[in-house]
């Protein structure tokens, strides 16, 4: 009886399993890790959290944190002079606001000043109306009786020292320091003008004191009473003196 052969009753080996490759081992790690993977995964992601926190803190700082004390007392000094320089410009344009504000107040009130003294002459030249309180005199005459040259000056001259700023008579001619009179038919003339009776005579001033004027023992109105003349003066409180009288440029005065 022959043996059996070898090869027949050797046992045949099972075929290795082939390697798996690096994507395998990767998928496998991902879908089923371990402890240890978990554990230094989440190291990682404390140490990052870490890093980015300690970047933004390291990037918020002070732009100064790096410089020196020599460097940082420079800084200082250089700010607190740029400090100065802007309250000195403050206080400069302050210093010229106020400047303007004086100069324009003195240029207000010279203008105002001006303007005052320019309607005032004006009054008083008789180019500029005028309104304010005073007095009207009514002078009547008597078919018997007259109004001569002089009873008119002296009652002019009485008003004017009274304090009598502006006046008409009749309506028609204003009274100034220049107005010309002189006797004429039936009447007397004014500034070229003849004016018979009544004369009125409008006047503005303290209507007491030019009353008190005309009415002074031996005054106006005492001197009219021999000649058949008669006044009456009422007191008001408003007076319009409306007459212009041309100017009249000198011929001979200037300005210096």
């Amino acid at each position: 009886m022959s043996e059996p052969d070898a090869a027949a009753t050797e046992p045949t080996a099972e075929p290795t399993a082939p390697a798996p490759s690096a994507y395998q081992l990767i998928r496998r790690a991902l879908l089923h890790p371990g402890r240890g993977q978990v554990s230094a995964a989440v190291l990682l992601v404390i140490l990052g959290i870490a890093g980015v926190t300690q970047v933004r803190l390291a990037g918020s700082d002070d732009e100064y944190a790096g410089m020196r004390q020599a460097d940082l007392v420079q800084a200082l000094n250089g700010l607190q002079a740029a400090s100065r320089r802007n309250e000195q410009d403050i206080r400069d344009l302050q210093n010229t606001r106020d400047s303007l504000k004086d100069n324009n107040d003195k240029t207000a009130a010279a203008l105002k000043q001006a303007r005052d003294e320019l309607v005032t002459l004006g009054i008083l030249a008789g180019t500029s109306t005028a309104t304010g309180p005073g007095v009207r005199i009514t002078v009547t005459v008597a078919e018997d009786g007259q109004l001569t040259l002089n009873n008119l000056l002296d009652g002019i001259e009485e008003l004017r020292d009274a304090g009598a700023e502006a006046m008409e008579i009749n309506d028609a001619v204003r009274v100034v320091a220049q107005t010309s009179f002189e006797t004429a038919d039936n009447g007397i003339n004014v500034d070229g003008r003849v004016l018979t009776a009544p004369f009125v005579i409008d006047a503005i001033g303290d209507p007491d004191s030019l009353a008190t004027a005309l009415n002074f023992p031996g005054g106006f109105v005492d001197d009219l009473r021999p000649d058949h003349a008669h006044v009456g003066i009422k007191k008001r409180q408003k007076i319009e003196v409306t007459v212009l009288r041309r100017a009249v440029e000198p011929r001979y005065a200037e300005s210096p």
